[in-house]
Protein backbone atom coordinates (compact mmCIF):
# COMPACT_ATOMS: atom_id res chain seq x y z
CA UNK A 1 0.00 0.00 0.00
CA UNK A 2 1.51 3.19 -0.72
CA UNK A 3 1.56 5.88 1.73
CA UNK A 4 0.79 9.39 0.86
CA UNK A 5 -1.80 11.88 1.85
CA UNK A 6 -5.41 12.72 0.10
CA UNK A 7 -7.86 14.82 0.84
CA UNK A 8 -11.35 14.18 1.56
CA UNK A 9 -13.72 17.26 2.09
CA UNK A 10 -10.64 19.15 3.04
CA UNK A 11 -9.43 16.52 5.56
CA UNK A 12 -6.22 15.05 5.10
CA UNK A 13 -5.43 11.04 5.53
CA UNK A 14 -2.49 8.81 5.95
CA UNK A 15 -2.79 6.29 3.06
CA UNK A 16 -1.50 3.22 5.15
CA UNK A 17 -3.33 3.66 8.30
CA UNK A 18 -7.13 3.09 8.34
CA UNK A 19 -9.26 4.71 10.60
CA UNK A 20 -11.64 1.73 11.42
CA UNK A 21 -11.20 -1.76 10.14
CA UNK A 22 -13.83 -3.43 9.89
CA UNK A 23 -13.36 -7.60 9.98
CA UNK A 24 -16.66 -9.11 8.57
CA UNK A 25 -19.04 -7.93 5.54
CA UNK A 26 -21.54 -9.60 7.72
CA UNK A 27 -25.18 -8.46 8.97
CA UNK A 28 -23.25 -6.42 11.80
CA UNK A 29 -20.25 -5.69 9.12
CA UNK A 30 -22.34 -3.91 6.56
CA UNK A 31 -24.07 -1.61 9.20
CA UNK A 32 -20.78 -0.36 10.84
CA UNK A 33 -19.33 0.37 7.20
CA UNK A 34 -22.38 2.25 6.40
CA UNK A 35 -22.84 4.22 10.08
CA UNK A 36 -19.03 4.95 10.49
CA UNK A 37 -18.30 6.24 7.25
CA UNK A 38 -21.08 8.36 7.35
CA UNK A 39 -18.58 10.65 9.34
CA UNK A 40 -16.27 11.99 6.31
CA UNK A 41 -13.29 12.35 8.68
CA UNK A 42 -13.12 8.60 9.31
CA UNK A 43 -11.52 6.71 7.26
CA UNK A 44 -13.06 2.73 6.91
CA UNK A 45 -12.48 -0.50 5.67
CA UNK A 46 -14.82 -3.44 5.18
CA UNK A 47 -13.12 -6.85 4.29
CA UNK A 48 -15.04 -9.63 3.75
CA UNK A 49 -14.17 -13.56 2.89
CA UNK A 50 -16.61 -14.09 0.35
CA UNK A 51 -18.38 -12.61 -2.32
CA UNK A 52 -19.51 -8.57 -2.98
CA UNK A 53 -22.94 -8.15 -3.70
CA UNK A 54 -23.15 -4.70 -5.02
CA UNK A 55 -26.36 -2.46 -6.51
CA UNK A 56 -27.17 -4.53 -9.78
CA UNK A 57 -25.19 -7.40 -9.01
CA UNK A 58 -27.07 -9.39 -6.45
CA UNK A 59 -27.41 -13.14 -7.65
CA UNK A 60 -30.75 -13.99 -8.11
CA UNK A 61 -30.56 -16.86 -5.99
CA UNK A 62 -29.56 -14.51 -3.22
CA UNK A 63 -32.67 -12.22 -3.78
CA UNK A 64 -35.22 -15.22 -3.55
CA UNK A 65 -37.85 -15.47 -0.90
CA UNK A 66 -37.14 -18.88 -0.54
CA UNK A 67 -33.84 -19.25 0.61
CA UNK A 68 -33.12 -22.93 1.59
CA UNK A 69 -31.13 -24.19 -1.36
CA UNK A 70 -28.31 -21.75 -0.38
CA UNK A 71 -27.29 -23.69 2.52
CA UNK A 72 -26.21 -26.63 0.10
CA UNK A 73 -22.92 -26.12 -1.45
CA UNK A 74 -20.02 -23.69 -0.93
CA UNK A 75 -20.66 -20.92 -2.30
CA UNK A 76 -22.20 -18.65 0.53
CA UNK A 77 -21.22 -20.58 3.04
CA UNK A 78 -17.58 -21.40 5.18
CA UNK A 79 -16.62 -24.87 3.28
CA UNK A 80 -16.04 -27.69 6.42
CA UNK A 81 -17.17 -25.60 9.02
CA UNK A 82 -18.83 -28.17 11.38
CA UNK A 83 -20.55 -28.64 14.81
CA UNK A 84 -21.10 -30.97 17.85
CA UNK A 85 -24.95 -30.78 18.06
CA UNK A 86 -25.29 -33.21 21.30
CA UNK A 87 -24.99 -36.22 22.87
CA UNK A 88 -26.70 -40.18 22.70
CA UNK A 89 -27.78 -41.12 25.93
CA UNK A 90 -24.52 -43.49 25.78
CA UNK A 91 -22.53 -40.65 25.08
CA UNK A 92 -21.89 -40.76 21.61
CA UNK A 93 -20.98 -37.10 20.38
CA UNK A 94 -22.81 -36.79 17.50
CA UNK A 95 -22.33 -33.58 14.55
CA UNK A 96 -23.09 -31.43 11.52
CA UNK A 97 -22.22 -29.54 8.76
CA UNK A 98 -22.57 -25.59 10.28
CA UNK A 99 -23.46 -23.17 7.41
CA UNK A 100 -22.27 -19.77 8.55
CA UNK A 101 -22.57 -17.35 5.89
CA UNK A 102 -19.95 -16.47 3.82
CA UNK A 103 -20.82 -13.48 1.35
CA UNK A 104 -21.27 -10.05 1.85
CA UNK A 105 -24.30 -9.59 4.02
CA UNK A 106 -23.44 -12.45 5.67
CA UNK A 107 -26.71 -14.23 7.41
CA UNK A 108 -28.72 -11.65 6.13
CA UNK A 109 -28.03 -12.68 2.32
CA UNK A 110 -28.43 -16.69 3.10
CA UNK A 111 -31.42 -16.96 5.68
CA UNK A 112 -34.79 -17.19 6.20
CA UNK A 113 -35.49 -13.20 6.32
CA UNK A 114 -37.11 -13.94 9.72
CA UNK A 115 -37.19 -10.24 11.04
CA UNK A 116 -38.11 -11.18 14.94
CA UNK A 117 -36.80 -8.77 17.49
CA UNK A 118 -37.66 -10.95 20.93
CA UNK A 119 -38.88 -9.77 24.05
CA UNK A 120 -38.88 -6.86 26.25
CA UNK A 121 -37.51 -9.30 29.15
CA UNK A 122 -34.71 -10.81 26.68
CA UNK A 123 -33.04 -6.95 26.88
CA UNK A 124 -33.94 -6.12 30.45
CA UNK A 125 -32.37 -9.62 31.38
CA UNK A 126 -28.97 -8.27 29.23
CA UNK A 127 -28.91 -5.68 31.43
CA UNK A 128 -29.23 -7.57 34.92
CA UNK A 129 -26.38 -9.77 33.82
CA UNK A 130 -23.90 -6.73 32.93
CA UNK A 131 -24.51 -5.19 29.73
CA UNK A 132 -25.33 -2.20 31.49
CA UNK A 133 -27.41 0.41 28.96
CA UNK A 134 -28.83 -2.25 27.21
CA UNK A 135 -32.36 -2.93 28.58
CA UNK A 136 -35.42 -2.81 26.13
CA UNK A 137 -35.60 1.29 26.32
CA UNK A 138 -31.97 1.28 25.60
CA UNK A 139 -32.57 -0.64 22.90
CA UNK A 140 -35.65 0.00 21.43
CA UNK A 141 -34.36 3.79 19.30
CA UNK A 142 -31.98 1.25 17.62
CA UNK A 143 -34.41 -1.54 16.67
CA UNK A 144 -36.58 1.59 15.22
CA UNK A 145 -33.91 3.25 13.36
CA UNK A 146 -32.89 -0.20 11.61
CA UNK A 147 -36.29 -0.89 10.35
CA UNK A 148 -39.17 0.39 7.31
CA UNK A 149 -41.65 -1.31 8.93
CA UNK A 150 -44.03 -1.54 5.76
CA UNK A 151 -47.40 -2.57 8.11
CA UNK A 152 -47.16 -1.19 11.51
CA UNK A 153 -47.09 2.10 12.75
CA UNK A 154 -46.58 4.04 16.29
CA UNK A 155 -43.90 4.29 18.94
CA UNK A 156 -42.74 0.62 19.01
CA UNK A 157 -42.03 0.96 14.66
CA UNK A 158 -39.53 2.51 12.52
CA UNK A 159 -40.75 3.83 9.26
CA UNK A 160 -37.44 5.55 7.74
CA UNK A 161 -34.34 2.68 8.54
CA UNK A 162 -32.54 0.96 5.94
CA UNK A 163 -34.27 -2.80 6.72
CA UNK A 164 -37.99 -3.40 5.22
CA UNK A 165 -40.04 -5.41 7.50
CA UNK A 166 -43.46 -6.50 6.28
CA UNK A 167 -46.15 -9.48 6.78
CA UNK A 168 -48.33 -11.75 5.03
CA UNK A 169 -51.80 -10.89 6.31
CA UNK A 170 -54.23 -13.90 6.89
CA UNK A 171 -56.90 -12.41 3.92
CA UNK A 172 -53.50 -12.89 1.55
CA UNK A 173 -52.14 -16.63 2.60
CA UNK A 174 -52.67 -19.17 -0.16
CA UNK A 175 -54.73 -22.00 1.57
CA UNK A 176 -51.84 -23.69 3.01
CA UNK A 177 -51.36 -20.61 5.04
CA UNK A 178 -54.72 -20.84 6.54
CA UNK A 179 -55.01 -24.38 7.19
CA UNK A 180 -51.89 -23.89 9.10
CA UNK A 181 -53.27 -20.99 11.25
CA UNK A 182 -56.10 -23.17 12.10
CA UNK A 183 -54.19 -26.24 13.10
CA UNK A 184 -52.33 -24.37 15.66
CA UNK A 185 -55.73 -22.45 17.00
CA UNK A 186 -56.43 -25.89 18.58
CA UNK A 187 -53.69 -24.80 20.86
CA UNK A 188 -56.02 -21.81 22.35
CA UNK A 189 -53.96 -19.13 21.27
CA UNK A 190 -55.12 -16.29 19.10
CA UNK A 191 -53.91 -14.86 16.00
CA UNK A 192 -51.89 -11.57 16.57
CA UNK A 193 -50.71 -8.95 13.47
CA UNK A 194 -47.71 -8.27 15.39
CA UNK A 195 -44.84 -10.79 16.44
CA UNK A 196 -42.93 -7.25 17.17
CA UNK A 197 -45.21 -5.36 19.22
CA UNK A 198 -47.21 -7.79 20.61
CA UNK A 199 -45.43 -9.88 23.72
CA UNK A 200 -47.90 -12.44 24.30
CA UNK A 201 -47.96 -15.67 23.45
CA UNK A 202 -49.61 -16.36 20.07
CA UNK A 203 -49.99 -17.09 16.54
CA UNK A 204 -48.62 -14.32 14.17
CA UNK A 205 -47.40 -14.25 10.30
CA UNK A 206 -43.70 -14.11 10.60
CA UNK A 207 -42.35 -10.80 9.84
CA UNK A 208 -39.84 -10.87 7.48
CA UNK A 209 -36.82 -8.27 5.57
CA UNK A 210 -38.38 -8.66 2.46
CA UNK A 211 -39.25 -5.16 -0.10
CA UNK A 212 -41.61 -6.83 -2.95
CA UNK A 213 -40.58 -10.47 -2.85
CA UNK A 214 -37.07 -9.97 -3.09
CA UNK A 215 -34.91 -10.28 -0.29
CA UNK A 216 -33.37 -7.05 1.17
CA UNK A 217 -29.76 -7.93 3.43
CA UNK A 218 -27.74 -5.60 5.45
CA UNK A 219 -25.49 -5.77 2.06
CA UNK A 220 -28.31 -4.49 0.46
CA UNK A 221 -30.50 -1.71 2.58
CA UNK A 222 -27.19 -0.10 4.44
CA UNK A 223 -23.88 -0.61 1.37
CA UNK A 224 -26.38 1.40 -1.34
CA UNK A 225 -24.81 2.81 -4.27
CA UNK A 226 -24.86 6.33 -2.21
CA UNK A 227 -22.90 4.73 0.75
CA UNK A 228 -20.84 2.89 -1.85
CA UNK A 229 -19.62 6.25 -3.57
CA UNK A 230 -18.21 7.88 -0.46
CA UNK A 231 -14.35 8.29 -0.83
CA UNK A 232 -13.22 7.59 3.00
CA UNK A 233 -15.04 4.33 2.62
CA UNK A 234 -12.99 0.85 0.98
CA UNK A 235 -15.05 -2.08 0.71
CA UNK A 236 -12.67 -5.33 0.33
CA UNK A 237 -14.30 -8.72 -0.94
CA UNK A 238 -12.40 -12.32 -1.28
CA UNK A 239 -10.30 -11.03 1.70
CA UNK A 240 -10.18 -13.36 5.16
CA UNK A 241 -8.31 -12.05 8.12
CA UNK A 242 -5.66 -14.68 9.23
CA UNK A 243 -4.81 -12.53 12.41
CA UNK A 244 -4.38 -9.55 14.09
CA UNK A 245 -1.49 -7.29 14.58
CA UNK A 246 -0.32 -6.06 18.07
CA UNK A 247 2.14 -3.72 19.99
CA UNK A 248 2.18 -4.87 23.80
CA UNK A 249 -1.72 -4.97 24.43
CA UNK A 250 -3.18 -2.55 21.73
CA UNK A 251 -4.18 -3.92 18.59
CA UNK A 252 -2.70 -2.06 15.59
CA UNK A 253 -4.31 -4.01 12.26
CA UNK A 254 -5.11 -7.10 10.71
CA UNK A 255 -2.90 -9.29 8.37
CA UNK A 256 -5.19 -10.64 5.27
CA UNK A 257 -5.04 -13.19 2.62
CA UNK A 258 -6.11 -12.29 -0.65
CA UNK A 259 -5.66 -13.46 -4.04
CA UNK A 260 -3.18 -15.76 -3.01
CA UNK A 261 -0.92 -13.11 -1.13
CA UNK A 262 -0.67 -11.72 2.31
CA UNK A 263 -0.90 -7.82 3.73
CA UNK A 264 -0.41 -6.19 6.57
CA UNK A 265 -3.38 -3.41 7.05
CA UNK A 266 -2.98 -0.80 9.68
CA UNK A 267 -6.07 0.07 11.82
CA UNK A 268 -6.41 2.77 14.64
CA UNK A 269 -9.14 0.36 15.57
CA UNK A 270 -10.19 -3.03 14.48
CA UNK A 271 -13.36 -3.68 14.89
CA UNK A 272 -14.63 -7.94 14.43
CA UNK A 273 -17.99 -8.44 12.87
CA UNK A 274 -16.97 -12.24 11.96
CA UNK A 275 -19.77 -13.90 13.85
CA UNK A 276 -19.91 -16.05 16.94
CA UNK A 277 -17.54 -18.90 15.64
CA UNK A 278 -14.76 -16.89 13.78
CA UNK A 279 -14.41 -13.46 15.85
CA UNK A 280 -13.65 -15.67 19.26
CA UNK A 281 -11.16 -17.61 17.11
CA UNK A 282 -9.14 -14.90 15.79
CA UNK A 283 -9.37 -13.65 19.42
CA UNK A 284 -8.06 -16.52 20.72
CA UNK A 285 -5.15 -16.64 17.75
CA UNK A 286 -3.57 -13.14 18.92
CA UNK A 287 -3.71 -14.12 22.43
CA UNK A 288 -6.78 -13.28 23.93
CA UNK A 289 -9.05 -15.81 25.51
CA UNK A 290 -8.68 -18.44 28.39
CA UNK A 291 -5.00 -18.19 29.39
CA UNK A 292 -4.00 -21.72 29.89
CA UNK A 293 -5.54 -23.30 26.88
CA UNK A 294 -3.94 -20.63 24.47
CA UNK A 295 -0.64 -21.65 26.56
CA UNK A 296 -1.02 -24.94 25.88
CA UNK A 297 -0.79 -24.40 22.04
CA UNK A 298 1.94 -21.97 22.04
CA UNK A 299 0.19 -19.10 21.73
CA UNK A 300 0.96 -15.95 23.88
CA UNK A 301 -0.91 -14.85 25.96
CA UNK A 302 -2.03 -11.45 25.90
CA UNK A 303 -5.23 -10.77 27.94
CA UNK A 304 -6.19 -13.84 30.10
CA UNK A 305 -10.20 -13.70 29.00
CA UNK A 306 -11.70 -16.88 30.37
CA UNK A 307 -15.25 -15.78 28.53
CA UNK A 308 -13.47 -16.08 25.07
CA UNK A 309 -15.18 -19.18 23.56
CA UNK A 310 -17.77 -20.09 26.28
CA UNK A 311 -20.96 -19.28 26.89
CA UNK A 312 -22.28 -20.64 22.84
CA UNK A 313 -25.95 -20.61 22.49
CA UNK A 314 -27.68 -21.61 19.91
CA UNK A 315 -31.48 -22.72 19.66
CA UNK A 316 -31.73 -26.27 19.64
CA UNK A 317 -34.51 -27.55 16.73
CA UNK A 318 -36.35 -30.20 15.18
CA UNK A 319 -37.65 -30.73 11.85
CA UNK A 320 -40.93 -32.75 10.85
CA UNK A 321 -42.34 -33.33 7.60
CA UNK A 322 -45.89 -33.90 5.93
CA UNK A 323 -47.37 -35.29 2.82
CA UNK A 324 -49.35 -32.80 1.74
CA UNK A 325 -52.63 -32.68 -0.17
CA UNK A 326 -52.54 -30.91 -3.64
CA UNK A 327 -55.15 -28.59 -2.31
CA UNK A 328 -52.07 -26.97 -0.09
CA UNK A 329 -49.46 -26.95 -2.40
CA UNK A 330 -47.72 -24.18 -3.43
CA UNK A 331 -47.27 -23.15 -7.17
CA UNK A 332 -43.78 -23.55 -7.98
CA UNK A 333 -43.66 -19.47 -9.27
CA UNK A 334 -44.91 -18.71 -5.56
CA UNK A 335 -41.72 -18.05 -3.41
CA UNK A 336 -42.32 -17.43 0.03
CA UNK A 337 -43.18 -20.45 2.10
CA UNK A 338 -43.27 -19.20 5.65
CA UNK A 339 -47.01 -17.82 6.83
CA UNK A 340 -47.70 -19.18 9.98
CA UNK A 341 -45.66 -19.12 13.40
CA UNK A 342 -46.60 -19.46 17.14
CA UNK A 343 -44.91 -18.14 19.72
CA UNK A 344 -46.29 -20.58 23.43
CA UNK A 345 -45.26 -21.42 26.89
CA UNK A 346 -44.58 -24.97 27.63
CA UNK A 347 -45.15 -25.66 31.16
CA UNK A 348 -42.80 -28.09 31.46
CA UNK A 349 -41.30 -27.65 34.77
CA UNK A 350 -37.74 -25.63 34.48
CA UNK A 351 -39.33 -23.85 31.76
CA UNK A 352 -40.08 -20.12 31.37
CA UNK A 353 -43.07 -18.15 29.79
CA UNK A 354 -42.96 -17.80 25.54
CA UNK A 355 -39.88 -20.40 26.01
CA UNK A 356 -41.18 -22.39 22.59
CA UNK A 357 -41.40 -21.82 19.04
CA UNK A 358 -42.77 -23.30 15.82
CA UNK A 359 -42.99 -22.42 12.02
CA UNK A 360 -44.44 -23.63 9.19
CA UNK A 361 -43.66 -23.89 5.56
CA UNK A 362 -45.09 -24.76 2.40
CA UNK A 363 -42.35 -26.08 0.78
CA UNK A 364 -39.49 -28.61 2.36
CA UNK A 365 -37.19 -27.76 -0.54
CA UNK A 366 -36.86 -26.14 -3.94
CA UNK A 367 -37.34 -29.16 -5.87
CA UNK A 368 -40.46 -30.83 -6.82
CA UNK A 369 -40.19 -33.34 -4.09
CA UNK A 370 -40.14 -30.38 -1.70
CA UNK A 371 -43.22 -28.82 -2.87
CA UNK A 372 -44.90 -32.27 -2.30
CA UNK A 373 -44.27 -31.49 1.81
CA UNK A 374 -44.77 -28.88 4.54
CA UNK A 375 -42.16 -28.36 6.64
CA UNK A 376 -42.49 -27.74 10.23
CA UNK A 377 -39.86 -25.83 12.61
CA UNK A 378 -40.10 -26.20 16.24
CA UNK A 379 -37.65 -24.44 18.48
CA UNK A 380 -36.50 -24.36 22.04
CA UNK A 381 -36.51 -19.83 22.60
CA UNK A 382 -35.23 -20.14 26.06
CA UNK A 383 -32.50 -22.83 26.12
CA UNK A 384 -30.54 -23.33 29.18
CA UNK A 385 -28.04 -25.56 27.68
CA UNK A 386 -25.13 -23.73 26.73
CA UNK A 387 -21.59 -25.05 24.38
CA UNK A 388 -18.24 -24.29 23.72
CA UNK A 389 -15.48 -23.17 20.79
CA UNK A 390 -11.74 -23.91 20.87
CA UNK A 391 -9.03 -24.05 18.46
CA UNK A 392 -7.43 -27.62 17.19
CA UNK A 393 -3.93 -25.35 16.25
CA UNK A 394 -3.03 -21.80 16.36
CA UNK A 395 -3.30 -21.72 12.41
CA UNK A 396 -5.75 -19.75 10.48
CA UNK A 397 -6.43 -22.55 8.33
CA UNK A 398 -7.86 -24.80 10.79
CA UNK A 399 -11.67 -24.26 11.56
CA UNK A 400 -12.40 -23.90 15.05
CA UNK A 401 -13.89 -26.75 16.98
CA UNK A 402 -17.20 -26.30 17.74
CA UNK A 403 -19.60 -27.91 20.49
CA UNK A 404 -22.91 -26.33 20.92
CA UNK A 405 -23.81 -28.52 23.86
CA UNK A 406 -27.50 -29.00 23.03
CA UNK A 407 -29.81 -30.75 25.50
CA UNK A 408 -27.02 -30.61 27.89
CA UNK A 409 -29.68 -29.16 30.35
CA UNK A 410 -32.41 -31.80 30.96
CA UNK A 411 -34.93 -29.40 30.74
CA UNK A 412 -34.03 -28.27 27.31
CA UNK A 413 -34.77 -32.27 26.76
CA UNK A 414 -37.95 -32.23 28.24
CA UNK A 415 -39.41 -29.22 26.18
CA UNK A 416 -37.94 -30.50 22.98
CA UNK A 417 -39.71 -33.98 23.68
CA UNK A 418 -43.24 -32.50 24.56
CA UNK A 419 -42.87 -29.76 21.95
CA UNK A 420 -42.27 -32.82 18.78
CA UNK A 421 -45.56 -34.63 20.70
CA UNK A 422 -47.69 -31.32 20.62
CA UNK A 423 -46.47 -30.20 17.32
CA UNK A 424 -47.72 -34.11 15.80
CA UNK A 425 -51.00 -33.40 17.55
CA UNK A 426 -51.18 -29.73 16.08
CA UNK A 427 -50.41 -30.76 12.43
CA UNK A 428 -52.05 -34.41 12.10
CA UNK A 429 -55.47 -33.02 11.48
CA UNK A 430 -58.23 -32.18 9.30
CA UNK A 431 -57.46 -28.59 8.00
CA UNK A 432 -53.65 -30.08 6.71
CA UNK A 433 -53.63 -33.84 6.75
CA UNK A 434 -55.88 -36.40 9.37
CA UNK A 435 -53.21 -39.41 8.66
CA UNK A 436 -50.58 -39.83 11.37
CA UNK A 437 -48.87 -41.96 8.77
CA UNK A 438 -48.06 -38.96 6.26
CA UNK A 439 -46.30 -37.30 8.97
CA UNK A 440 -42.57 -37.86 9.26
CA UNK A 441 -39.23 -36.55 10.84
CA UNK A 442 -36.89 -34.78 8.57
CA UNK A 443 -33.12 -34.48 9.45
CA UNK A 444 -30.44 -32.90 7.42
CA UNK A 445 -28.83 -36.08 6.38
CA UNK A 446 -25.60 -36.15 3.96
CA UNK A 447 -28.18 -37.94 1.57
CA UNK A 448 -30.66 -34.73 1.83
CA UNK A 449 -27.86 -32.47 2.01
CA UNK A 450 -26.45 -34.28 -1.47
CA UNK A 451 -29.94 -34.20 -3.14
CA UNK A 452 -30.61 -30.36 -1.76
CA UNK A 453 -27.75 -28.78 -4.21
CA UNK A 454 -29.50 -27.18 -6.78
CA UNK A 455 -28.65 -28.83 -10.71
CA UNK A 456 -30.49 -30.42 -12.97
CA UNK A 457 -29.92 -34.31 -12.27
CA UNK A 458 -31.56 -33.64 -8.90
CA UNK A 459 -33.83 -31.57 -10.52
CA UNK A 460 -35.03 -34.64 -12.56
CA UNK A 461 -34.34 -37.34 -9.39
CA UNK A 462 -36.82 -35.17 -7.23
CA UNK A 463 -39.55 -35.19 -9.84
CA UNK A 464 -38.96 -39.03 -9.95
CA UNK A 465 -39.22 -39.01 -6.41
CA UNK A 466 -41.91 -36.62 -5.60
CA UNK A 467 -44.24 -38.41 -8.03
CA UNK A 468 -43.62 -41.40 -6.02
CA UNK A 469 -45.08 -39.73 -3.00
CA UNK A 470 -48.73 -39.59 -5.00
CA UNK A 471 -49.51 -43.22 -4.82
CA UNK A 472 -52.03 -44.69 -3.05
CA UNK A 473 -51.48 -44.08 0.88
CA UNK A 474 -50.65 -47.41 2.02
CA UNK A 475 -48.04 -47.98 -0.53
CA UNK A 476 -46.61 -44.00 0.29
CA UNK A 477 -46.58 -44.88 4.56
CA UNK A 478 -44.35 -48.17 3.81
CA UNK A 479 -41.66 -45.67 1.97
CA UNK A 480 -42.04 -42.95 3.98
CA UNK A 481 -41.64 -45.64 7.23
CA UNK A 482 -38.92 -47.45 5.88
CA UNK A 483 -36.62 -44.82 3.98
CA UNK A 484 -37.15 -42.00 6.95
CA UNK A 485 -37.73 -43.36 10.07
CA UNK A 486 -35.86 -46.43 10.02
CA UNK A 487 -39.25 -48.76 9.45
CA UNK A 488 -41.03 -47.05 12.42
CA UNK A 489 -44.13 -45.35 12.15
CA UNK A 490 -43.77 -41.47 13.88
CA UNK A 491 -46.51 -42.11 15.63
CA UNK A 492 -44.91 -45.34 17.87
CA UNK A 493 -42.15 -43.38 18.59
CA UNK A 494 -43.84 -40.28 20.20
CA UNK A 495 -45.87 -42.72 22.28
CA UNK A 496 -42.40 -44.08 24.24
CA UNK A 497 -40.34 -41.94 26.05
CA UNK A 498 -37.16 -44.14 25.33
CA UNK A 499 -37.74 -44.09 21.81
CA UNK A 500 -38.63 -40.39 21.52
CA UNK A 501 -35.56 -39.17 23.85
CA UNK A 502 -33.27 -41.04 21.48
CA UNK A 503 -35.15 -39.56 18.33
CA UNK A 504 -34.80 -36.01 19.81
CA UNK A 505 -31.49 -36.20 20.57
CA UNK A 506 -30.28 -37.98 16.92
CA UNK A 507 -32.18 -35.29 15.17
CA UNK A 508 -31.67 -31.96 17.44
CA UNK A 509 -29.41 -29.11 15.65
CA UNK A 510 -29.01 -25.81 15.93
CA UNK A 511 -31.11 -23.01 13.40
CA UNK A 512 -27.83 -20.90 12.57
CA UNK A 513 -28.29 -18.42 16.06
CA UNK A 514 -24.86 -18.81 17.45
CA UNK A 515 -24.28 -16.64 20.15
CA UNK A 516 -22.30 -15.54 23.45
CA UNK A 517 -18.98 -16.65 22.74
CA UNK A 518 -17.50 -12.89 23.50
CA UNK A 519 -20.34 -11.95 26.06
CA UNK A 520 -20.71 -8.45 27.30
CA UNK A 521 -20.62 -7.36 30.28
CA UNK A 522 -19.17 -5.50 33.43
CA UNK A 523 -15.41 -5.22 32.66
CA UNK A 524 -15.07 -6.03 36.44
CA UNK A 525 -16.86 -9.77 35.28
CA UNK A 526 -14.07 -12.27 34.54
CA UNK A 527 -16.66 -14.07 32.44
CA UNK A 528 -17.19 -10.84 30.38
CA UNK A 529 -14.94 -10.36 26.90
CA UNK A 530 -16.39 -7.10 25.82
CA UNK A 531 -17.81 -4.14 27.92
CA UNK A 532 -21.25 -2.34 26.66
CA UNK A 533 -19.78 -0.46 24.72
CA UNK A 534 -18.47 -2.87 22.61
CA UNK A 535 -14.42 -2.86 23.44
CA UNK A 536 -12.70 -5.94 24.19
CA UNK A 537 -11.63 -5.89 27.75
CA UNK A 538 -7.79 -5.72 28.56
CA UNK A 539 -6.71 -4.88 25.22
CA UNK A 540 -6.61 -1.57 23.39
CA UNK A 541 -7.82 -0.43 20.17
CA UNK A 542 -10.33 -3.74 19.41
CA UNK A 543 -14.35 -3.97 19.79
CA UNK A 544 -16.76 -6.72 18.79
CA UNK A 545 -19.94 -5.93 17.48
CA UNK A 546 -22.13 -9.21 16.51
CA UNK A 547 -23.72 -11.90 18.06
CA UNK A 548 -21.19 -12.78 19.80
CA UNK A 549 -21.61 -10.34 22.08
CA UNK A 550 -24.77 -11.37 23.78
CA UNK A 551 -25.18 -12.38 27.23
CA UNK A 552 -27.96 -15.04 26.38
CA UNK A 553 -29.66 -15.73 23.34
CA UNK A 554 -33.15 -13.16 22.53
CA UNK A 555 -36.42 -15.18 22.10
CA UNK A 556 -36.01 -14.59 18.67
CA UNK A 557 -34.02 -15.38 15.16
CA UNK A 558 -30.87 -13.34 15.80
CA UNK A 559 -30.77 -11.47 12.55
CA UNK A 560 -32.70 -8.26 13.27
CA UNK A 561 -30.92 -8.45 16.91
CA UNK A 562 -27.36 -8.61 15.77
CA UNK A 563 -28.20 -5.30 13.16
CA UNK A 564 -29.73 -3.42 16.35
CA UNK A 565 -26.14 -4.08 18.16
CA UNK A 566 -24.17 -2.96 15.23
CA UNK A 567 -26.58 -0.04 15.35
CA UNK A 568 -26.03 0.54 18.88
CA UNK A 569 -22.09 0.52 18.68
CA UNK A 570 -21.74 2.67 15.86
CA UNK A 571 -23.60 5.34 17.69
CA UNK A 572 -21.52 4.92 20.33
CA UNK A 573 -17.88 5.10 18.22
CA UNK A 574 -19.38 7.63 16.77
CA UNK A 575 -20.41 9.65 19.67
CA UNK A 576 -17.11 9.14 21.12
CA UNK A 577 -15.31 10.24 18.19
CA UNK A 578 -17.15 13.23 18.39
Amino acid sequence: MSIGVRGIGGVAFDDGVFDDVIVGGGSAGCVLAARLSADPARRVLLLEAGIDTPPGAVPEALLDSYPMALFHGDRYVWPGLSAATTRTAGGRVLSRAYEQARVMGGGSSINVQAANRGLPRDYDEWAVLGAHGWGWADVLPYFRRLECDLDCDGPLHGRDGPIPIRRIGTEAMPPFGRAVATAFAAEGLTLRPDQNGDFEDGLFPPAFSNRDDRRVSTATGYLDAHVRARRNLEIRAGARVIGLCRAGAAITGVVVAHDGAQQTIRARRTLLTAGALQTPALLMRAGIGPGAALAALGIEVVADRGGVGRNLHDHPALTLCQYLPRSLRLPADYRRASFVAMRYSSGVAGGSTSDMYATASARAGWHALGRRLGLYFLWCNRPHSSGRLRLRSPSPDDLPDVDLGLLNDPVDLARMMDGARRLARLVVCEALNPDPDDLFPAGFTPAIRRLSAVSRRNAALTAVLGAMLDVPAGLRHRVLRQVMNGGRSLASVLADDAQLEAFVRANVFGVWHASGTCRMGDPRDPHAVVDPTGRVIGVENLYVADASVMPRLPTANTNIPVIMIAEKIADGLLRDHG
